[in-house]
Parts: C-alpha cells; structure tokens; sequence
C-alpha cells in the first residue's frame, strides 16, 4: 500500500504546473526586526543611558559600556542614587574589580569593604528595603485578569500545540513572563519584576538585610542566573559595549575577584549621556514590545522556521527573547 500512495504521489507532481512557485522562506528574528517599520521604535532618552568609559585597551582602542536604566516603577530608589553617584562623578578612578567566568563582571571601588580606605560616599544616598525588589501590579497591560492569563500559560506547551505568541508565556521561576515598554519581566498574580537575562545590570549587596546603594554594579555576562530574581535589584541593561565586559580575563580570587590589583580594569569615567555634549552624544532606540513586529519576532524566536531550522522549538525562555536596540544618529 505504500509503495502504492508513493506512485500515486509521483503522479500527482507530475500534474502539477512546473511553474508553480514556491512558498517564500518564513524570515528570522533578525529579518522581522530589520523590516519593522520606523514608528514601531521607541527612542530612549538621553537622561536613561548611563555612559560609561573604561581605560583604553593594550591596543590604545576605547572601550564604551552604554547601560540603559529601567523605567519607573522598577527599581527607582537604587537608580536614584545611580544618578547622583554619576552626576558627583563617583565612578571616576574606581575600576572593574571581578570577572566570574559564566557569571558576572563587576565594578566600584576596590577598596569599598575597607571603612578606612573606601571612597566616601556623596551625600543623601537612599537606603532601599528589600520590598522593592518586585512591584506591586498598577495596572494590567491585557484586557483580561490576570488569573486566566496565569490559566492558560500554566498548560505549557510544545511544537506538537503548535506555534503561540511568546511575547507572554510561562516560565520556569515564576507563573509567566512578558514584555512591557521594552522590559522582560516575571511576574505572579501580585507582583512582577525584572529578570537576570544576558547583559542585565544590577546592584552589588552584602548580605540581608543590605540591599545595596548602587555604587557597586555588575552586569550579567553568562548564562541567565535567573535564581537571583527578587534577591538583588536589576537596575538596567547594557544596549552596547557588553564585549568589554566580557570577554575581560577571568579572576583568580574567590568569585572571580582579581586576585593582583594590577589585573583590575581603571574606569575613565561614568556619566549620564544627558550630562555628555550634544554633538557625539551617543543614542539608541528599542523596537517597541507593543508592536506587532515584536509580537511576530517573539513567535519567531520561539518557533524558528527560517531555513536552517527543521523543526520549530514550540517555546522559548524570555532570556532567549532578547529586545531589539539599535544604536540612531543624534536628532
């Protein structure tokens, strides 16, 4: 019989107009990105991007670190003090002190744990509690509740349910994730909160219940450590430059801390990009997360049906689903 149904194929084929055209090639992530139209980008403003510079490499090249800070209601006492650490150009003379392979790299002062060395401070710095590390839901972005939202992503899913918008879905630290102006959060019936994907910045912290100023950071530099979620504040996310971050040598000390202070990076500088002269100043644009060319792209990271790929995942971790930015000429 099956020999038969084949035969019967071949025939069929052979009916066929042989100018009979072909289904185009579904496009990728990066296409639907690259065919999104110009309103469907949002530009971030210049008093968000925090700038900055390191020493210059072996070679004498620079190297530019552009961190994009959340917007309200995210994280707001820690960025606060970020403001006021870049605007008293505190950063100036500390240096990246840790590099932990698949982990993090981390800068501020290296003598920061030494009260009789440590830089001071500027004054007025908040002391920020443990509670705001997630948010409280202001007001849901669907026009449903949130609970059959939770419902339906509960089920999970895969390439045999066929495909589903992955701009929403469920996720393995909390009972969804989603996207909202730009941002991946996790979040439950209650409260949502951002994630620790690739290039998130975020604030070092002693232990509880030292929650952190902000004049140490760290930026995310392996794979996503999603188990630090509403146990540290994330306060960013670098838009360019992560390669000088990464790709910095490993430390040999406990964590990743430079074990000789020679191995440390020096920071030139840090500064808002509002506080930086207009002409060179440095801009960047997220592809909207309300758009449809998002929704489109977030289906096609979790269901690739571009050439290369012979089977469609059914799903996709929101790490995996990072937001487009690109970098604009000054208006």
């Amino acid at each position: 019989m099956r020999q038969l149904l084949l035969a019967a194929t071949a025939a069929a084929a052979l009916l066929l107009p042989v100018h009979a055209e072909e289904a185009a090639p579904a496009p990728s992530p990066g296409e639907i990105v690259e065919a999104a139209a110009a309103g469907e980008w949002v530009r971030i403003a210049p008093s968000d991007l925090l700038v900055m510079d390191l020493a210059p490499d072996a070679a004498g090249k620079p190297r530019r670190v552009i961190i994009q800070l959340m917007p309200p209601p995210f994280s707001q006492g820690w960025i606060g003090n970020i403001r006021k650490l870049a605007a008293a150009h505190w950063w100036d003379g500390t240096a990246v002190t840790r590099v932990q392979d698949n982990y993090v790299a981390q800068w501020g002062d290296p003598d920061g744990e030494d009260a009789a060395k440590a830089k001071p401070l500027p004054d007025g710095l908040a002391m920020v509690p443990e509670s705001e590390y997630r948010t409280q839901w202001i007001e849901l972005k669907y026009d449903k509740s949130m609970k059959p939202l939770l419902e339906k992503w509960s089920e999970g899913g895969s390439a045999e349910t066929g495909p589903r918008s992955a701009d929403v879905g469920p996720d393995n630290y909390a009972a969804a994730y989603l996207f909202d102006r730009g941002w991946p959060l996790a979040t439950d019936e209650d409260y949502e909160w951002p994630v620790h994907c690739y290039g998130m910045v975020g604030v070092g912290r002693n232990l509880s219940p030292d929650t952190g100023s902000g004049a140490e950071l760290y930026a995310v530099i392996g794979h996503a450590p999603r188990h630090l979620d509403r146990n540290i504040a994330l306060i960013g996310r670098v838009v360019s430059g992560i390669e000088h971050l990464s790709s910095l040598p490993r430390g040999t000390g406990p964590l990743g801390f430079y074990a000789d202070p020679a191995q440390r990076v020096p920071i030139a500088s840090v500064r808002l990009a509002s506080d930086l002269p207009e002409v060179g100043r440095p801009a960047f644009e997220y592809l909207s997360t309300e758009s449809d060319s998002f929704a489109r792209y977030a289906d096609a990271r979790a269901n690739r049906r571009d050439p290369f790929f012979i089977r469609p995942a059914g799903g996709a971790d929101i790490c995996n689903i990072p937001v487009p930015v690109r970098a604009v000429g000054a208006k």
